[in-house]
């Protein structure tokens, strides 16, 4: 029987991580029936049972347990040689990993990420946006795109610039039936739509005048956790909205939506790309690090 490969060991270390074989196979870029029959191959050589299966759910067995905790740090080092090698390239290759959420990768979509593989293009750029916060290195990410606030303390991150500002935002006709709201207190008063944190906590509203923060637990008819889908049922007449201004920005210019209360909405924080700290980053981890490094700068000089 032929002897397990890196292929294998990643397999199974995916399949532990999503709990799933299906999200390792796509996380992997493979088939599941792919994916198994490597997972299968490995069981098989090892002669024990990595995993426990139903229909509805996999888990790891005591043996798959004690075998990922081994190998995850082992596949880490294995990885970590290989980004030594390619750092040594001339030209950047190979592929990126970059975790965001929908809004902010909107947002340098055209300054950053068009620009890079424009720059560069022997490097595919793999974008995964979602709204819940996780560990891009757990999670097999190189890069990750938060504002500054959410960046984890252990990670280094580059300022892109580019504040951008929440508004709080009505169609003409809710205004017509309900008034505007003169202050952030005023929005009791209103049906508002909530928001849905990606830990499953409601947020409430952010304002601030003269350096005093306020924060609104508004009420309202619908809960969503989706800028688009909050930007839909507003522009229906339903409710009022809290989105980023760059997510309404057309709508409001023509004339679809109205923002009020921006008196009590500054801009919030930059965005950054952050990455764990390498000893030996890959080429197209440096030439986007750098790239991003630029496009900050420009931003902060455009700013001034």
């Amino acid at each position: 029987m032929p002897r397990p490969g890196l292929h294998d060991l990643e397999a199974v270390v995916a399949v532990a991580r999503r709990s799933s074989f299906r999200g390792a196979a796509l996380e992997l870029g493979m088939s599941t029936t792919a994916l198994s029959n490597a997972v299968g191959k490995l069981e098989a050589h090892l002669g024990v049972r990595l995993f426990n299966r139903t229909t509805r759910s996999v888990s790891l067995s005591d043996a798959g347990r004690l075998f990922v905790e081994n190998v995850g740090p082992a596949l880490q080092d294995i990885h970590g040689a290989m980004d030594a090698a390619r750092s040594k390239q001339a030209n950047p290759t190979g592929t990126l990993r970059i975790n965001s959420y929908a809004t902010a990768a909107r947002e340098i979509l055209s300054p950053l990420l068009l620009e890079f593989i424009r720059r560069y293009p022997q490097v595919h750029i793999d974008l995964v946006t979602e709204g819940r916060l996780l560990d891009i290195v757990a999670e097999g990410f190189d890069l990750g795109v938060r504002r500054a606030t959410l960046v984890p303390s252990d990670m280094i991150a580059i300022s892109l610039g580019r504040p951008q500002r929440n508004v709080v935002i009505g169609s003409p006709d809710y205004f017509k039936s309900y008034g505007m709201p003169s202050t952030p207190t005023d929005l009791l008063q209103h049906r508002c739509i909530r928001i849905r944190l990606p830990n499953g906590a409601l947020f409430r509203w952010r304002f601030e005048k003269d350096g005093e923060p306020l924060l609104i637990d508004v009420n309202g008819p619908m809960t969503l956790d989706e800028a688009s889908l909050s930007r839909g049922t507003v522009l229906e007449g339903v409710a009022l909205g809290y989105v980023m201004e760059r997510d309404v920005r057309e709508d409001i210019e023509a004339g679809r939506l109205i923002s009020v209360l921006k008196e009590w909405l500054p801009p919030s924080d930059e965005l950054c790309i952050y990455y764990p700290g390498r000893r030996n980053p890959s080429a197209a981890h440096r030439a986007f690090v750098e790239l991003a490094r630029e496009l900050g700068s420009k931003s902060r000089n455009t700013a001034v």
